[in-house]
């Protein structure tokens, strides 16, 4: 019988080691990357949530650094850089300087301005930034201001806002209560025996309607002599301009324009045209109308010149070719509202190239443009 051999045993394994519950710790530098990769995405999202900076007005802009401000260099290098004067703590500065002379008085105007906050450093080379502005400002002396022509350029040189003297020998300020007459310095004197250095301080334009009627001797002192002083005073206190209100020749003969009315008048003119020959104005107009006031009466003398003016500008160019005939402007010259005599001034006072003598047409045109 065989004999069974019992199977063989199986060979003994070693036994296994205890795992332990806990992770195995993970080498120090295996995970650095990913974690570098989040703390940035997170501090990304924080700087995008955080609020803008508030700045302490106590402090300033920019209280916690210094900013070297360097403007660029100066064109020429071989020069030495000029260091700015010392600024206030004001943002901007104004200086005035006095006028540039005795004849025609300007404003200065000098502003610095500085752009730094109280923590910057200034450091720059470059010379301050001033901007100068020259404003010229009239002032005009009206002689025989309270006069019907005279007080007709005192109402227009302050609606243009130019500053008035009137100097008149009747009594200084008229009786108008109107709001203009207040803006006028109103001055009592006689032109012969007139204060010059108090009058015409600080004036730019003397305009004189000093002119009336009498005999022979009156004619030719109002109209000539008192003219003359008033021109030769203008000249030697400086003043730059001088305006004379004359009168039209009526197309009138020589032998006719003899009387002291019309040779006072011719003498003044001459003395403005001779002492101010690039500067002085003469202005010829004929008959003016407007409303004039004599010892508190309004006399309407628009309810003729106006209709009659309108008339003869309406057949000018019927009339035109009998302009020639000696004395037809006595009946042909146009009247001139005393506005646009007035105004024909302020152009001549406000516009340099306005020079000579000036015709009724031209007196108008000159009104024209100086109402716009």
């Amino acid at each position: 019988a065989e004999r069974s051999e019992p199977p063989p045993s199986p060979t003994p394994q070693p036994p296994e080691p205890k795992r332990d519950a806990r992770p195995t710790p993970t080498p120090p530098f295996a995970h650095s990357l990913a974690t570098l990769r989040r703390r940035g995405q997170e501090k990304k999202r924080k700087e995008r949530k955080r609020p803008p900076p508030r700045l302490d007005p106590a402090s300033g802009p920019m209280s916690h650094s210094t900013l070297l401000v360097r403007p660029p260099a100066p064109a020429n290098p071989s020069l030495p850089p000029r260091q700015c004067a010392p600024v206030s703590a004001a943002a901007a500065t104004l200086r005035t300087s006095p006028a540039a002379s005795s004849v025609a008085q300007f404003s200065r105007l000098r502003t610095k301005c500085r752009f730094a906050a109280p923590g910057v450093r200034e450091d720059y080379s470059s010379t301050p930034i001033d901007v100068v502005a020259d404003v010229k400002t009239e002032k005009i002396v009206v002689l025989g201001g309270s006069g019907f022509v005279g007080s007709a350029i005192c109402r227009a040189a302050v609606a243009k806002g130019i500053e008035v003297v009137s100097l008149s020998s009747r009594s200084g300020r008229p009786s108008y209560s109107d709001p203009w007459a207040d803006e006028v310095t109103w001055l009592a004197g006689d032109v012969f025996y007139a204060r010059w250095e108090d009058v015409l301080v600080g004036a730019t334009a003397v305009v004189s309607t000093l002119g009336g009627f009498g005999n022979e001797e009156q004619m030719k002192r109002i109209n000539g002599e008192a003219n003359t002083i008033a021109v030769d005073a203008a000249k030697e206190f400086g003043i730059p301009k001088f305006i004379l209100i004359s009168v039209h020749d009526y197309n009138l003969p020589s032998f006719l324009l003899t009387s002291g009315y019309f040779t006072g008048k011719r003498k003044a003119e001459s003395e403005v045209l001779s002492k101010y020959p690039s500067s002085g104005v003469v202005l010829r107009p004929g008959f003016i109308y407007g409303k004039r006031k004599v010892d508190g009466y309004e006399i309407p003398l628009d309810i003729v010149g106006q209709p009659l003016e309108k008339l003869l500008s309406s057949v000018e160019n019927f009339t035109k070719p009998l302009s020639a005939l000696p004395g037809s402007d006595l009946v042909l010259a146009s009247p001139v509202n005393v506005d646009d005599v007035a105004y024909a001034v302020i152009n001549a006072v406000i516009d340099d190239s306005f020079f000579g003598v000036f015709t009724i047409e031209q007196i108008k045109e000159a009104a024209a443009s100086a109402r716009v």
